[in-house]
């Protein structure tokens, strides 16, 4: 692996859970908590090679359609997590943030995440965002109607805005944008994940189900990463 070309962003779709609990005859909720050793496998993995981002899509916008009783043991697992996981974070300078309508989640689960963040904040080997009741295209509605509050108000003009100042007023902004994203469970799909942000991002599938997915897939993943020429538009004698 290559040091010098190593993705400074990686943005993962955790997909698979519930299918792999269904393969072992669990019920769903099995997979998810096999799920959380998978965040600490790659997680693990991006520090120990040097990647300084790491977003992962923990619980979408749409996910609140699911049964009542899996959605409410994926928040006492993620205030779960997040307690047990705080040393960790700690010890190895994990910064934590979260992306997506926060206000959505339990009280419980807003107020643990927000200890974490906070105790966390001045962590700087890797950051680790957690997209939490997240969906892109509400992200960019959200960012529009604030860009033209401020126009309605005379803050700023409407020639104001380009692709700096939307990026600037995304949840994201101060990210850079990822480099790599993967998708497990063999689906080849974004999801309504970062839309705004994956405009150039080189995109990566497997069939592995979420829980069976290690370091060395994200390895290897780098790997396929760093043979590709990212042109920006530009062809390759301008590279």
């Amino acid at each position: 692996m290559d040091r010098s070309k190593l993705p400074q962003h990686i943005a993962i779709i955790m997909d698979g859970n519930g299918r792999w609990a269904k393969g072992l005859g669990k019920l769903r909720v099995f997979g998810h908590k096999n799920g959380v050793t998978a965040v600490r496998e790659v997680l693990e993995g991006a520090i120990e090679i040097g990647v300084k981002h790491l977003t992962l899509y923990a619980f979408s916008s749409e996910n609140w359609n699911r049964p009542k009783a899996e959605v409410k043991a994926l928040m006492e697992l993620l205030i779960n997590s997040l307690n047990k996981e705080l040393p960790t974070f700690q010890e190895n300078g994990v910064r934590l943030k979260a992306i997506g309508t926060l206000s959505h989640l339990p009280q419980d689960c807003q107020k643990t995440l927000a200890n974490v963040i906070e105790l966390t904040q001045h962590n700087t080997t890797c950051v680790l965002t957690l997209a939490l009741s997240y969906g892109s295209r509400n992200e960019i509605i959200e960012t529009t109607k604030k860009l033209a509050t401020q126009v309605a108000k005379g803050e700023i003009a409407v020639e104001d805005i380009d692709e700096k100042m939307f990026a600037d007023n995304l949840q994201t902004a101060g990210t850079p944008d990822p480099d790599l994203m993967i998708r497990t469970s063999g689906e080849y799909r974004i999801s309504n994940f970062l839309l705004w942000q994956l405009a150039y991002t080189e995109l990566w599938f497997t069939p592995k189900l979420w829980p069976d997915f290690t370091r060395q897939d994200l390895f290897e993943a780098i790997l396929d990463y760093q043979q590709r020429e990212r042109r920006f538009g530009k062809i390759s004698e301008q590279l």
